[in-house]
């Protein structure tokens, strides 16, 4: 009977399945695999699914990532033997990684469905330069899909002059996914050049047509880029002086801070709406006290924390072998909950050795469905 449905049921049917579970229901038989091909099966379902958490190695030159399936509560290591370099990632589009080869200091971008196995690299940059700031910016109505179309902003770095030595670079570059090509849109004042050069790491938050990146220097700032107007602005952060971790993340489609101090608690600050021009920042949450201290193994530090946050979840770790914290939504509630996430400690059924301290992770919802935007 199954063998016989007609494509339009079975992929009806198909839709309800995480991507797991279609993975496993594809290899079946001939007539199951074309349904899930045909009907792009694995591309996003209309039933909304908690994202999944992907970390990479930072330092470790080893291809294979670590992949938390939140529905099934259970660890994946997943291959990237395909790419052809080590790479770490800089943020999640959609259902793609976005990452940097680790084997030169001139950026260059490269977009990556981990769970298909695509990849191509993005186009060069007009200005060639080391250690910038990247800002992602989704658009249209799209956005919030497997395949969106989206916007890369480069701000700051380092460029060759042309007599020789090394400068701030102030021009700030944009790629289009729509058009697959770079444009330089303009200027930045150089003193925010050295800033998103020396003290800002990758992560970057946008919202109400504002880009913002932390500073990662005590004291903490944030520095704000107006894409219409092309126009920079700083502002100023909570406790700014007394955090020993600070990242900005966005929830509800609001600007959030989430910051803890050396023996203290950790918080979550929101920008209150329409505040962005009088700087007010509301507390609207704390970090559960038992949940911090195991997260730090006791020791009541923030020092080396990190975090990843995607729709409706925010994840806070350090290393992935330990365990991690997650801040969700439950839809079912309607409010949003904490969570405690065992470590990588067994994947497949076989224990994992060596998992790497260093890592960087993201949020993002896997797909199995193939993207054109992918193909070389």
């Amino acid at each position: 009977m199954w063998s016989n449905l007609h494509l339009d049921v079975l992929a009806n049917i198909f839709s309800f399945l995480s991507p797991d579970s279609l993975a496993r229901a594809k290899s079946v038989c001939s007539h199951w695999h074309t349904c899930a091909k045909l009907y792009h099966l694995g591309s996003g379902s209309q039933h909304r699914r908690p994202a999944w958490f992907l970390a990479l190695p930072t330092r470790n030159r080893g291809l294979c990532c670590y992949v938390h399936n939140p529905v099934a509560d259970k660890w994946h290591v997943l291959s990237l033997d395909f790419l052809p370099d080590p790479v770490r990632p800089v943020s999640s589009i959609g259902s793609f990684l976005l990452l940097r080869p680790i084997n030169s200091t001139i950026l260059q971008l490269v977009l990556c469905n981990p769970f298909t196995r695509q990849f191509r690299y993005l186009p060069l940059l007009n200005v060639s330069r080391t250690n910038p700031a990247v800002g992602i910016v989704m658009e249209g109505p799209a956005q919030h899909g497997p395949f969106p179309n989206f916007r890369i902003y480069v701000a700051g770095g380092m460029s060759d002059e042309p007599r020789g030595g090394a400068t701030y670079e102030s021009m700030v570059e944009m790629y289009a996914s729509r058009h697959d090509k770079w444009q330089i849109i303009g200027s930045m004042p150089v003193e925010f050049a050295v800033r998103l050069t020396v003290w800002t790491p990758n992560e970057s938050v946008c919202t109400g047509g504002m880009l913002y990146w932390i500073t990662s220097a005590r004291a903490y700032s944030v520095m704000g880029f107006n894409i219409e107007s092309n126009t920079w602005r700083e502002l100023s952060v909570p406790m700014a002086d007394r955090l020993e971790f600070a990242t900005l993340v966005t929830r509800n489609q609001k600007v959030t801070l989430i910051g803890g101090t050396c023996g203290g608690d950790a918080r979550v600050w929101e920008l209150s709406e329409g505040g962005d021009d009088d700087n007010i920042w509301c507390l609207i949450e704390k970090v559960p006290i038992e949940m911090g201290m195991r997260l730090s193994g006791g020791k009541a530090s923030w020092g080396g924390t990190k975090c990843a946050a995607g729709n409706g979840a925010i994840c806070l770790y350090r290393e992935v072998g330990l365990g991690m914290i997650i801040w969700r939504e439950d839809e079912d509630k309607r409010k949003w909950e904490w969570i405690w996430v065992g470590g990588c400690c067994f994947a497949g059924g076989k224990q994992v050795q060596n998992v790497p301290m260093t890592m960087r992770g993201v949020l993002l919802h896997p797909s199995l469905a193939c993207a054109c935007i992918l193909n070389n």
